[in-house]
């Protein structure tokens, strides 16, 4: 059962939105030097080297062979949160508007909500959480404008599109299965998943793009590959499965309303990109968005 999200889970989500917020202007910069399998699958394969020491520095072990249970929720947690959305979203963004990724990723609560109601019994879908989800969705839609909706021409962005909204249905997946997982130690499970990911990633990509060229690839392009790698996998695995298992994918997902926030910020910040005139009011929604969806857990906080 999902406890209270408490304090602790509530910085959680918003470093976790704060760090995948900087992980669509890493991509971006990634895709000038390398191709969208190839960065899927360097990010996993240096997420799971990292988790690997760690786990290993800690004393825990990973689940043994005979454990069948627990290796197959770890096989959904390597597909579906990692090898799918990945791979779908590297790809997809080299064909849609800026934006359009940032908006399919609101859809995650709603995904994730629908099918928790079904798959976990704790998770009761409520007229609150869909008010919530709505004016989430509302303010990221908000945020970043109708130009994300706009065409960009490319010949591949309707299928592109389908891409970027199949990751977050993935996500979901992941997401829920990561929480009907049996218990397992945080850093052994978390890399675990991003072994049996990198296993899968690696010759997918070598087949598809070949050896990478990292000396032409250029440092910017290598320096957003080891942050994709180290932050918003590596770490963001262990926190996110940390959160999951402690107050549920729903409240989990609310973090995606925050992560076009960040983006925003970002690129105004650190690229010199205009505020949206609308930040303010799309603020305003996507919190009124998280405390509506909310609402019965800040209750319960004693």
């Amino acid at each position: 059962m999902a406890q209270k999200p408490g304090l602790v889970n509530w910085l959680l989500v918003i470093f976790l939105s704060v760090i995948w917020g900087a992980s669509f202007m890493n991509v971006k910069i990634a895709l000038t030097g390398f191709g969208p399998v190839t960065i899927a699958a360097c990010r996993i394969t240096l997420a799971a080297a990292a988790l690997l020491m760690l786990a290993r520095a800690m004393g825990q072990r990973l689940p043994g062979v005979a454990e069948r249970r627990i290796w197959a929720h770890v096989l959904g947690m390597a597909v579906f949160s990692n090898i799918v959305p990945f791979t779908l979203l590297s790809w997809g963004q080299l064909h849609v508007a800026s934006g359009f990724a940032g908006i399919t990723m609101s859809v995650v609560p709603l995904f994730t909500m629908l099918l928790s109601a079904w798959l976990l019994p704790d998770a009761r879908l409520t007229p609150a959480r869909l008010v919530g989800v709505g004016l989430g969705i509302a303010g990221v839609i908000l945020l970043i404008g109708p130009r994300a909706f706009a065409a960009t021409g490319a010949d591949m962005e309707g299928l592109a599109r389908l891409a970027c909204l199949g990751s977050t249905l993935s996500y979901a997946i992941g997401s829920i299965t990561t929480r009907r997982c049996p218990p397992v130690p945080l850093v052994a499970l978390s890399a675990s998943a991003l072994l049996v990911a990198a296993v899968a990633m690696v010759p997918l990509a070598l087949l598809a793009e070949g050896w990478p060229d990292f000396a032409g690839a250029g440092l910017r392009a290598c320096l957003s590959l080891a942050y994709l790698g180290l932050f918003p996998t590596a770490l963001a695995t262990v926190l996110l499965v940390r959160v999951i298992q402690s107050a549920g994918p729903n409240f989990l997902s609310m973090s995606n309303y925050q992560v076009p926030v960040w983006s925003v910020i970002f690129g105004t910040v650190l690229l010199g990109e205009r505020l949206p005139a609308s930040f303010l009011a799309a603020l305003v929604l996507i919190l009124a968005g998280l405390a509506v969806s909310n609402a019965p857990a800040f209750r319960r906080r004693p």
